[in-house]
């Protein structure tokens, strides 16, 4: 297994902008992306595959690829709102994002005074848009006592319990993870409090300049909240809540799920009461976070290969074999290693046919490593 900070090598202008139009063009996710880059040494070389990987998988015609002059114009609108885009295992980019599958492979950032805020001890703190006055006070009350104790408080900038998180520790550092582009800010009147948290704070956002978010693009943001963080603490959260969207993706991290218990009697703490049963570390004071994450601290995070990286791609397939697998494929979600058994087929081969029908835009990739045809 290599070390992954190999695949971040010191980035020349050409390989940024590369980079960028490769992640920007059509059907092109994280995963796809590394397993491209992977294969094929680097992200110019991959653009110039696309094309073709597309049509092996059923494309009708090539879908868009971000053009050169587009990728330009991107990083200069981004500089001129203080907006940097760096790579995993670059100075700025949060070393526990970093680890991640699916981390962004740029990740747009924009902090002013502090620039560590993103490589300091971070807690995620989410919860209701529709928040109680109890939930709001605790979670500002956690939240300041989190930034005395030293950890950077990362929320998503939405109503409710993520708003009173990042107000109450603007003067200790708090990060806004964006779903939409650094110009896009939702909802509109968290302007100010963006405005007031990057003086010792900052913002991240994986979208391009312009993206207006969607409802879909609320989930992938909420990876990185838990992704950069040491764990995840869940102030009021009804049943299927984005917030326990996150405490799963959290889990399914390794990160550490934490949850303030609330009243059976009010269904905003319906999700929190439910992640205490299933195992979660029940949250009543800032040191229950503090203790818990304790140990964690002191392991250094290590950037190591993601799953599949060192698994080569194969594109000598014969038409019956890529028909077997899309066989297998229906609108319910189905694991990689399912795929593999079933199918008789190597790794290589299933993840080569999964990676030509993403590019065809026939493929959606789910949670947990599930896929299924679109």
């Amino acid at each position: 297994m290599h070390d992954r900070t190999q695949l971040t090598p010191h980035l020349t202008e050409t390989d940024r902008i590369d980079r960028l139009r490769l992640i920007r063009s059509d059907n092109v996710g994280p995963r796809t992306f590394y397993s491209l880059l992977n294969h094929f040494g680097n992200a110019r070389a991959a653009l110039e595959r696309l094309p073709d990987l597309a049509r092996r998988g059923g494309a009708a015609r090539s879908g868009r690829i971000c053009s050169e002059e587009q990728a330009r114009a991107e990083i200069a609108a981004a500089k001129r709102i203080g907006v940097t885009l760096v790579a995993p295992g670059e100075a700025a980019y949060p070393p526990r994002l970093a680890t991640l599958e699916d981390a962004p492979p740029l990740l747009g950032v924009r902090v002013r005074a502090a620039p560590d805020v993103l490589i300091r001890p971070i807690i995620a703190i989410v919860g209701s848009r529709n928040a109680s006055g109890a939930g709001l006070k605790f979670a500002g009350q956690l939240a300041r006592e989190l930034g005395e104790a030293g950890f950077v408080v990362i929320s998503g900038l939405a109503r409710g319990i993520d708003q009173a998180a990042h107000r109450a520790t603007v003067e200790s550092g708090t990060v806004a993870v964006l779903a939409g582009g650094h110009d896009r800010i939702y909802p509109p009147e968290h302007g100010d409090l963006l405005a007031a948290l990057l003086d010792q704070g900052g913002a991240i956002s994986e979208m391009p300049l312009g993206h207006v978010p969607r409802a879909h693009d609320f989930p992938r943001r909420n990876r990185l909240i838990s992704g950069a963080s040491l764990g995840v603490v869940v102030i009021e959260a009804a049943h299927r809540s984005g917030s326990l969207i996150t405490a799963r993706m959290a889990a399914e991290q390794g990160r550490e799920v934490f949850a303030v218990p609330g009243s059976p009697l009010d269904p905003r703490a319906a999700g929190t009461n439910d992640l205490i049963k299933q195992g979660a570390t029940l949250v009543t004071e800032a040191s229950d976070v503090i203790n818990a994450v304790g140990p964690i601290m002191e392991r250094p995070v290590v950037l190591e290969a993601r799953e599949g990286d060192d698994e080569p791609l194969d594109f000598d397939i014969d038409p019956g074999v890529r028909a077997r697998i899309v066989t297998l494929l229906g609108p319910s979600p189905v694991s990689l290693d399912d795929l593999i058994r079933m199918s008789g087929l190597s790794p290589s081969i299933v993840r080569t046919v999964l990676l030509e029908l993403e590019l065809a835009g026939r493929l959606e990739r789910h949670g947990g490593g599930l896929v299924s045809i679109v």
